[in-house]
């Protein structure tokens, strides 16, 4: 049995399977004087997740886990609050949270995160619309700046290009595209390029940090499981090269993915 610290706050549970956690339990509010959790032996639990609970004083905010190493998940550290870290060599590190990435960063002159731009490099929804108006109107010129390969076309699918950061906290932005799963003859030819690439032009600059989403999960429609395959074999070429790689995820459903299939291949 290991011991594993999971930061708690309200209702948010920093451990796998916080969505059943969520149900099963009634975890009382901050404001109670002593924080219980109901239920904590429940059997399922135990039976998919391997562990029990046992509930720390109300001013830390956290639970201990009680893991058994048929979990899979003995050798993880755990940051506290859903920060769960996986050795991928004695230097370096992959990290899974959950979280705004336009808020991440590490170390502000090497330290980057990746974009999941279109082809234009103008902006957009989702995370890129949102990194862009995090950076500020800077970003966008800094992208019209970057030159055209084709009519209408700065940055090809599976390519990579870096900006700086602006006002966000990174120091600089690494824009990729990732493939539209329906449309793209090897999507997972095309995922891997746009991680591997986007690896590299961070090698290329000095970055010692970088934080990727999950590219192409959204409207792009990349299956879950298939894009955590991809990423996570694509960063693992890239062991040695970095301090920390992270994966700073917005969605749960895709949050909880990227730590199964982080122990899946990483603890084999």
């Amino acid at each position: 049995m290991t011991n594993i610290c999971c930061g708690l706050f309200g209702e948010r549970v920093a451990v796998l399977g916080s969505q059943f956690l969520r149900r099963t339990w009634t975890i009382c509010s901050n404001s109670n004087p002593s924080l219980r959790i109901l239920r904590k032996d429940h059997p399922q639990l135990r039976k998919r997740f391997g562990f029990s609970l046992s509930a720390s004083s109300s001013s830390s905010f956290t639970i201990f886990c009680r893991m058994d190493a048929t979990a899979g998940l003995s050798s993880l550290s755990n940051g506290g609050d859903g920060v769960v870290r996986f050795p991928l060599s004695p230097a370096s590190a992959l990290v899974i949270q959950k979280g705004d990435i336009t808020e991440w960063f590490v170390e502000g002159s090497s330290s980057a995160i990746v974009n999941p731009a279109n082809e234009r490099m103008l902006g957009g929804g989702g995370a890129d619309g949102a990194i862009h108006r995090a950076a500020g109107p800077d970003l966008l010129q800094a992208c019209y700046s970057v030159p055209e390969v084709r009519p209408g076309i700065r940055c090809p699918i599976g390519e990579a290009r870096i900006t700086p950061g602006f006002k966000l906290p990174a120091s600089h932005v690494i824009h990729t595209v990732g493939p539209i799963y329906n449309s793209d003859s090897n999507p997972a030819a095309s995922l891997a390029s746009a991680y591997r690439n986007s690896l590299r032009v961070a090698k290329e600059n000095n970055i010692q940090y970088i934080a990727f989403p999950a590219i192409s999960c959204g409207v792009y429609g990349y299956p879950y499981d298939e894009a955590a395959t991809v990423a996570i074999s694509t960063i693992r070429e890239f062991r040695n090269d970095f301090k920390e790689v992270h994966f700073v995820l917005f969605s749960p459903e895709i949050y909880g993915v990227w730590l199964n299939k982080a122990n899946e291949l990483l603890n084999n």
